[in-house]
């Protein structure tokens, strides 16, 4: 027998120390990784699918990482990617009224929220259950943000009015930038999302307010019905505006703050029965 010759129980022994030698250092390299022995998985029945794709054994390792970042890897892979929402197109001209199907109304308050007329008109939009639209400026919303809040809660829709209600065609862009940006920044801060609607101050729009209100996310929504309740007419002259404009689509305007809107309040409370009386949905646009 030549002395590179083995016997063959010999040779059995030897590649049965070097099997076991080989599944101890992959046991070793697994507990390293996962601090627990790795457990094969079963095979897999034929035809099924095969394993996610990922290292092999017996293929090329990559270059090796730090427990941090092996650790870190799943989540950065598997996390979904974040959406930012498309911007609206830039605007020649606002909206009017809405589209909807039936007999949908929007009914908008301007100025607020006012400590001293918001929660009234709150309350009677509750006990109806209906939803509206307010259109905020910033200076108001500022010291009145649980008002923002109980709108927000109720459902209704919080557009930015400006912070300061100037007339926005006589401001500089940035001027304007800043009106609209920073109530647009107070109301996300305060309820979380930032306002997706806007209205100009006195219906005056501007090209930049457009091109800024755009840029912001925002829509620029005006009116069908003005009840003129800023010149304080008296309860009856504000009930009579809003039921003979009363129509598909229609966008009433009226306030909450900006002056003494007791008569706005009492409004209200007469018009909006009769309105879901004659069979009218009153609604907040949807984006």
């Amino acid at each position: 027998m030549k002395s590179d010759q083995l016997p063959t129980s010999r040779r059995m022994v030897l590649r049965i120390a070097a099997a076991l030698g080989a599944t101890t250092t992959f046991g070793l390299f697994a507990l390293e990784r996962t601090g627990s022995p790795a457990r094969p998985a079963p095979p897999a029945p034929p035809g099924a699918a095969g394993p996610p794709a990922g290292p092999r054994l017996g293929a090329p390792a990559g270059p090796r990482l730090a427990p941090s970042s092996y650790r870190l890897q799943p989540m950065t892979a598997y996390a979904p990617p974040r959406y930012r929402r498309a911007l609206p197109p830039v605007r020649q001209r606002p909206f009017l009224r809405v589209s909807g199907a039936g007999r949908s109304m929007v009914l908008s308050f301007d100025d607020g929220p006012d400590p001293q007329y918001t929660p009234a008109i709150l309350r009677t939009l509750r006990e109806h259950d209906v939803r509206a639209m307010f259109f905020v400026c910033g200076e108001m919303a500022a010291v009145n943000q649980d008002l923002l809040r109980e709108m927000a809660d109720d459902g209704h829709v919080v557009g930015n009015h400006s912070w300061s209600h100037p007339l926005i065609p006589k401001l500089r862009p940035s001027r304007i930038r800043d009106e609209l940006g920073s109530t647009s920044d107070l109301i996300e801060r305060t309820l979380g999302t930032p306002p997706l609607w806007y209205r100009a101050p006195y219906g005056a729009w501007n090209r930049h307010s457009f091109e800024i209100g755009a840029e912001l996310g925002m829509e620029p929504l005006a009116w069908t019905v003005d009840t003129l309740d800023w010149k304080e007419p008296g309860t009856g002259p504000i009930v009579r505006r809003v039921l003979d404009g009363a129509g598909p689509g229609v966008v009433v305007l009226s306030h909450d703050a900006g002056g003494d809107r007791s008569q706005s309040v009492a409004a209200l409370r007469t018009y909006l029965p009769e309105l879901l009386a004659a069979g009218y949905h009153l609604t907040v646009p949807r984006r």
